[in-house]
C-alpha cells in the first residue's frame, strides 16, 4: 500500500536524515521534492500548500539549523506534519453501553465497498465483545441483501432483512426492533448507494438517519479515487453530517491522496482502513503509524499487534521451550506458516518492517514460496514431520511427487529448516540477544514514540 509515495518519501528521509549539517538551501530543495511528491500522490492543493509552508517555517528555525543532529530534526518535523495532516491521533468508535443499542450508519456511493465494510466492522465488534446485527437497507443494488446475508453467515452475525421490501426507512426501524428483541447492542445499517450523488439517494439517506438516530455516521469511500473521495465526503457531510470515514481498498492505493487530504479538507477523521479481501483485513487508522509507513520507517507496533492476535501466550511459551530443547519440528514450522498467513499478506507485513517499507519490489516477491513449502510438509507423514532425519532419497522423491514440487525444492526446505532450527536454539539460549531485540522493538514502536527519535 502507498508504494509510490512511500518510495519517494523514503528516499527523501534517507538522504536528508543522514546529513550532519543542513542549510536553508537543503531545506528548500527537500521541501520542493516533498511538494512534488504530494501533488503526484493526488493530495489536495490546499493541503500541499499548508504542509509545505508550515514545514519550511519550522525547519528554518534555530532548532534544526543549529541542532546536533539537524538531519534527524528535519525528518522529525516532516513526520509531525504528516501525522497532523492524517488526523493527529486515532479516533475510537463512540458506542453506548452494552445494555443500550448503538446504531452505526454506513453511507457511500455504489462500488465503494459498504457491504464488505459492514461485515468487517461487525466481525471486529464481535472480537471486542459486542453483539452486532447488520440491517440490509440497500434495496437498490441487485443482490445487495443476499450478499450481506452471506457475509453475516460467514462471521456468524445476524442480518435483519425483509424480502421484497421497498421502503428503507421501514426496514431500518424494524431492524432496531429486532436488535432490542434479540439482545443485540450494535446495529450496523447498510444503505443504498448510487453511481453518483443524486437527490433521491440523499433524500432517502436523510430519512433513514432521522429514523435510526445513529451514534456514528460513516462514509465508506474508495481510497483509490484520491481527491474524488474527498469531494464525495464533503457532499455527504454537508447534507448528512458525517462523524468519520472508512477507507476501503487501502492496500491497492499506491498514492495516498485520499488519506492525506480527508482530515484537512473535511475535518472528519478516518477511523478504519480496508487492507485486503479477508474479513480480518480491516485496521483501525493510526495517523502516526501510517505516517511512519509513508516515510519508509515501517510500523512495528501494528506488526506486533497482528502477531499477538495470532499467537496464544501459552503456545508461545511451549514453542520457546521446544526450541531450547532442540525439539522444534517440521510440524511446528507448518504451524508458524499458518500463523504468518493469519497476520495478512506478505507484502503488507514487509511494509511494516523498518528499512523495508517502500524498498522491496512487491512484483518480485515470491509469494508462492510459502505455499510450496506448506505443500511439501503436508505431503509428509506424521513421523517424517516429527523427525526430518528419516527423510532419505526415496522419501524425498515421494514427497516431491505428492506435493507437486521437485526433489530439489524438498532438499531446499529441509536445509532451510535445519538452519532455522539452529538459529532458534541459539536465540533461546542467548537471553542478552533477546533483551536487545525487545529493547529495539520498544524503541521503534513504543506508545507515543517515533522511530529513530527520543521522546
Amino acid at each position: 500500500m502507498l508504494e509510490k509515495i512511500t518510495n519517494t518519501f523514503g528516499n527523501i528521509v534517507r538522504t536528508i536524515g543522514g546529513k550532519s549539517t543542513i542549510t536553508e538551501k537543503n531545506i528548500e530543495d527537500t521541501v520542493e521534492e516533498i511538494k512534488m511528491a504530494l501533488l503526484e500522490a493526488d493530495v489536495n492543493l490546499r493541503v500541499v500548500r499548508r504542509f509545505v509552508n508550515s514545514t519550511i517555517e519550522e525547519a528554518k528555525g534555530e532548532k534544526v539549523l543549529k541542532s546536533v543532529n539537524p538531519g534527524q530534526q528535519f525528518v522529525k518535523i516532516i513526520y509531525d506534519r504528516m501525522v497532523k495532516m492524517l488526523g493527529d491521533e486515532k479516533k475510537d468508535l463512540e458506542l453506548k453501553g452494552p445494555d443500550t443499542q448503538s446504531v452505526i450508519l454506513l453511507l457511500g456511493l455504489q462500488g465503494a465497498g459498504k457491504t464488505t465494510a459492514a461485515h468487517k466492522l461487525a466481525a471486529r465488534l464481535v472480537k471486542e465483545g459486542r453483539r452486532p446485527v447488520m440491517v440490509a437497507c440497500d434495496l437498490v443494488r441487485p443482490a445487495a441483501v443476499d450478499q450481506l446475508k452471506s457475509l453475516g453467515e460467514k462471521i456468524n452475525v445476524p442480518v435483519y432483512f425483509e424480502d421484497g421490501a421497498k421502503d428503507a426507512v421501514k426496514v431500518a426501524k424494524a431492524g432496531i426492533d429486532f436488535a432490542k428483541k434479540n439482545g443485540c447492542d450494535t446495529i450496523i445499517v447498510d444503505t443504498a448507494g448510487r453511481l453518483q450523488i443524486d437527490e433521491d439517494m440523499m433524500a432517502e439517506l436523510v430519512a433513514v438517519k432521522k429514523a435510526v438516530n445513529p451514534v456514528e455516521t460513516f462514509l465508506v469511500a474508495d481510497a483509490m479515487t484520491g481527491q474524488n473521495a474527498v469531494d464525495i465526503a464533503k457532499s455527504f457531510d454537508e447534507q448528512l453530517g458525517l462523524s468519520g470515514v472508512i477507507l476501503t481498498k487501502f492496500d491497492s492505493d499506491a498514492r495516498g491522496g485520499a488519506a492525506l487530504s480527508l482530515k484537512t479538507i473535511t475535518g472528519k477523521p478516518i477511523l478504519f482502513i480496508g487492507t485486503g479481501e479477508k474479513t480480518e483485513d480491516f485496521e483501525p487508522f493510526h495517523p502516526d503509524r501510517i505516517a511512519s509507513r509513508i516515510l519508509g520507517m515501517g510500523d512495528i507496533v501494528t506488526l506486533v499487534e497482528k502477531a499477538q492476535e495470532t499467537v496464544d501466550e501459552e503456545e508461545a511459551r511451549k514453542l520457546e521451550e521446544k526450541m531450547a530443547r532442540n525439539e522444534f519440528t517440521l510440524e511446528d514450522m507448518l504451524d508458524q506458516f499458518d500463523r504468518v498467513n493469519g497476520m495478512g499478506s506478505i507484502s503488507s507485513l514487509v511494509d511494516m518492517i523498518p528499512g523495508l517499507a517502500g524498498q522491496v519490489d512487491e512484483s518480485k516477491l515470491d509469494l508462492s514460496a510459502m505455499k510450496h513449502q506448506k505443500a511439501i510438509i503436508q505431503a509428509m507423514t506424521a513421523k517424517e514431520r516429527h523427525n526430518h532425519l528419516i527423510i532419505g532419497p526415496s522419501r524425498r522423491k515421494r514427497i516431491a511427487k505428492g506435493s507437486g514440487t521437485s526433489v530439489a525444492e524438498v532438499n531446499k526446505l529441509i536445509k532451510q529448516f535445519e538452519k532455522t532450527k539452529l538459529t532458534m536454539k541459539k536465540l533461546t539460549k542467548n537471553k542478552g540477544l533477546q533483551a536487545k531485540l525487545m529493547q529495539g522493538m520498544a524503541q521503534m514502536g513504543g506508545k507515543g514514540g517515533f522511530p529513530g527519535f527520543g521522546r
